[in-house]
């Protein structure tokens, strides 16, 4: 990590869950990190708290709604004021609602899963690549991928709706975005890192089966720190992370 020492690390999602791990394990490595999110009363009351004292002058927080494109230029312009640039970017808010693609009710559901998990990577990226490609910066793009961006399970009653389609469209996204990094002459890295189950909250109102084996927030956070700490010469496109015991 000795190259991202008091550089700027940019973290979506980081009032909760791997957002908060994240923001933790690079602030505590020697980062400047910034914490983006809806909810900044819960970043500063349980995020910055999750962080060693010694470390949290180093933990900035700023409102972001991922989703919303005006909102997230408003973000990246007063990183870039402040700090005069963005290094790594940690794309990592996502959200999943119940419901059926085929129910008339759940327009809002998929909009917004739409407009959040994917769109809000697009977004937060473009921002990110652009700060990074005007200042000659060799940083790094990791997203928060998932394994259900590989694969779409068949089970009794699918409730998911499009949450396994946003995922889908990011592992295509990834690719995308490496050749597109590459053609503009960059040395700026690209990585998605997919999951399976993990213990957070973003099934806000259904509890995590215990008997089920998962990985932790920190699991998630560990691999970000392995994937944007190899040599300059070496890009992990994708990394599938899976609990040991996993089904699927």
């Amino acid at each position: 990590m000795d190259r991202w020492q008091n550089k700027i690390a940019v973290v979506t999602g980081a009032s909760s869950g791997t957002g908060a791990a994240t923001c933790k394990a690079l602030v505590e490595r020697g980062m400047i990190v910034v914490g983006l999110a809806r909810r900044v009363g819960k970043m500063e009351c349980q995020t910055r708290f999750l962080i060693a004292i010694e470390y949290r002058k180093n933990f900035y927080t700023q409102r972001c709604d991922v989703s919303n494109e005006a909102s997230v230029k408003a973000a990246f312009s007063w990183i870039i004021e402040k700090f005069g640039g963005v290094d790594i970017l940690i794309n990592n808010a996502g959200i999943l609602k119940l419901g059926r693609l085929t129910d008339s009710k759940c327009s809002d559901i998929i909009k917004n899963t739409i407009n959040t998990n994917v769109l809000g990577v697009v977004w937060c990226t473009r921002e990110a690549f652009k700060s990074m490609k005007e200042r000659n910066v060799d940083g790094h793009i990791v997203i928060i991928n998932s394994i259900l961006g590989h694969m779409v399970p068949v089970i009794a009653d699918p409730l998911l709706n499009i949450y396994e389609p946003s995922k889908y469209a990011i592992t295509a996204m990834t690719e995308v975005l490496r050749q597109e990094f590459l053609n503009q002459g960059t040395h700026i890295k690209v990585t998605s890192i997919s999951p399976g189950a993990v213990r957070t909250e973003i099934l806000e109102d259904v509890a995590f089966p215990i008997d089920i084996p998962a990985l932790s927030s920190n699991d998630i956070a560990d691999a970000i720190v392995y994937c944007i700490q190899t040599p300059p010469n070496v890009q992990i496109h994708n990394m599938i992370i899976k609990p040991l015991g996993e089904k699927y």
